[in-house]
């Protein structure tokens, strides 16, 4: 937990957020994850076109600066500050509105219907159910609903 009684990632999210605006970047998310013997606080930036090194280094210069003001004994080893990639997680309502049409992977913390990765169209969040229409597996071109509370991971899928 962080001093004020927040998660570390609302009082990151916090911070970089109007950082992040002022630069024209939207802020796709934060992480704190363990690789290895360290963890790494990963701020996701996106903007139209992509996002460049550039654009990574001018807010991580900042965000960093305030992070240390704020945390001087900060719970991570590494900041990081970058793009979220081709498979780029959707968390907000506003990501699952923007994406709707396209191909999804989900995982689920527990089975339903006897899985737990569901891949296909997204066709949104509906009355706080993630809404797909399955494009792979022996289920395909079933349309299933999850419960926002059951997903773990919600991500854009490319076929490499």
């Amino acid at each position: 937990m962080a001093k004020s009684g927040k998660r570390l990632e609302e009082l990151v999210e916090e911070v970089a957020a109007p950082h992040a605006a002022a630069l024209g970047l939207e802020l796709v998310g934060v992480e704190l994850v363990k690789e290895g013997a360290n963890r790494y606080l990963r701020v996701y930036i996106d903007k139209e076109g992509g996002v460049g090194f550039d654009d990574c280094e001018a807010l991580s210069r900042v965000v960093d600066a305030r992070l240390d003001e704020i945390l001087p004994d900060p719970p991570y080893e590494f900041f990081e500050v970058s793009s979220p990639g081709l498979e780029r997680p959707l968390k907000r309502e506003e990501d699952f509105a923007r994406y709707a049409g396209h191909k999804v992977a989900v995982t689920t913390y527990a089975p339903v219907d006897g899985q737990k990765s569901f891949v296909g169209e997204l066709i949104g969040l509906i009355d706080g159910r993630v809404t797909l229409r399955l494009t792979e597996g022996k289920s395909q071109g079933q349309t299933v609903a999850l419960d926002r509370k059951q997903v773990a991971s919600a991500r854009l899928h490319v076929d490499f």
